[in-house]
């Protein structure tokens, strides 16, 4: 049984500065980049060396480490397909992957009959426009006087 508590795995000469990511692990990315501002800022050297310390760790693609909370947003269209390659993945449960199959594709089929009733709209609404644009150039054509001129040699 591990009695280790969070106090000893936190000892030794780096302590502070484990204590300091963790801190600004719990507020977020806006925290890690103002600090790399700030110490850009008073002592470049630093916010180069944090600058790297970034990258390195990821702290800037917004990927998540393994045991970190799951956010239900996508934060980029690589973590959004990674939910569409698990959507489809077997749970290893037939009677839920069979409802999860049939569900996902009523979905898609009401996705599909929504887009199409949206394009239909699109056309009518450019068809109430067009004909709207038609009547308006046949009204000022009918109200405009037709002036006949006279042809060469009629005299």
């Amino acid at each position: 049984m591990n009695t280790a508590t969070p106090t000893a795995v936190m000892s030794g000469p780096f302590h502070y500065l484990r204590r300091a990511e963790a801190w600004m692990d719990e507020r977020g990315r806006p925290a890690w980049i103002a600090a790399m501002v700030l110490s850009f800022i008073f002592v470049w050297p630093l916010g180069l060396a944090l600058l790297a310390y970034m990258i390195v760790n990821r702290k800037f693609s917004g990927h998540r480490r393994h045991g970190e909370e799951n956010t239900m947003f996508c934060r980029n269209r690589r973590h959004a397909h990674s939910h569409v390659r698990t959507a489809y993945r077997s749970s290893g449960n037939s009677a839920f992957d069979a409802y999860k199959t049939e569900t996902l594709k009523r979905l898609e089929e009401e996705q599909e009959a929504f887009e199409g009733f949206l394009q239909r709209l699109r056309e009518a609404k450019d068809k109430q426009e067009f004909d709207r644009f038609m009547d308006e150039r046949a009204r000022s054509a009918a109200a405009e006087p037709v002036v006949e001129e006279p042809r060469p040699g009629s005299y």
